[in-house]
């Protein structure tokens, strides 16, 4: 499977995950607390937990993925956004983010598409000096339906003045898969975040890889 690199014309970018660093150093610390003998896997059970408290949002729309409820579930995440406490929590970069950005800036048009709230989009956009890269930002709330909904790829790209097809969608989760492929756009499945390499595939990534700084070789 590949990307079709003369297809594309722009870039969408998740932010958990894809952007910000997943906390790996806490799955580590959280794993010794998942016995084999409960957990056939303690490092995914780990992780997976790491995912609910990190990305509450990311975690729904994900189970909502399994289990066919995306319409109840984005109710429920508007409403979490909208009434969740903000913390001043300070988020990590994933190694290497800045440096990619700063080589695909004015090569394509780029945008954040995220489940995140706005003011938590852009905490983390502003704390590592981001924003400059960016021609949009779309967030949780600003299409009618957040993803795996296409609305903010289809937001993203009017911005942008470019077609849905000829985007990029860059995320670590089934959800960001899925929002790209129902767009018309294609995918990009990044494994330094929340998903696995089976479900982002069967999910419909045309391209995996490594880490997100991984795409800059993938567009040549």
């Amino acid at each position: 499977m590949s990307i079709n690199s003369k297809k594309i014309k722009a870039l969408c970018f998740d932010v958990d995950g894809t952007l910000s660093d997943t906390d790996d150093l806490y799955v580590q610390k959280v794993t010794r607390f998942f016995p084999r003998f409960l957990f056939k896997d303690p490092s995914r059970a780990a992780r997976r937990f790491i995912m609910w408290i990190e990305a509450p949002g990311n975690a729904l729309l994900g189970l909502a993925d399994t289990l066919h409820l995306d319409d109840e579930m984005v109710a429920v995440i508007n409403w979490l956004s909208r009434h969740r406490k903000h913390s001043s929590k300070k988020f990590l970069l994933v190694p290497g983010v800045d440096e990619m950005l700063k080589q695909l800036h004015g090569r394509y048009p780029m945008s954040v598409v995220s489940a995140r709230d706005e003011r938590g989009t852009m905490a983390f956009l502003e704390q590592y000096d981001l924003v400059k890269y960016f021609d949009v930002v779309v967030t949780g709330l600003s299409a009618p339906h957040t993803k795996p909904y296409p609305d903010p790829i289809f937001l993203a790209a009017q911005k942008m003045n470019v077609a849905p097809e000829n985007c990029l969608m860059i995320g670590d989760t089934t959800v960001d898969m899925r929002a790209g492929k129902s767009a018309g756009a294609q995918t990009a499945g990044v494994l330094c975040g929340f998903g696995e390499e089976p479900e982002l595939r069967k999910m419909g990534a045309d391209v995996i890889l490594e880490d997100t700084t991984k795409l800059l070789s993938a567009l040549e």
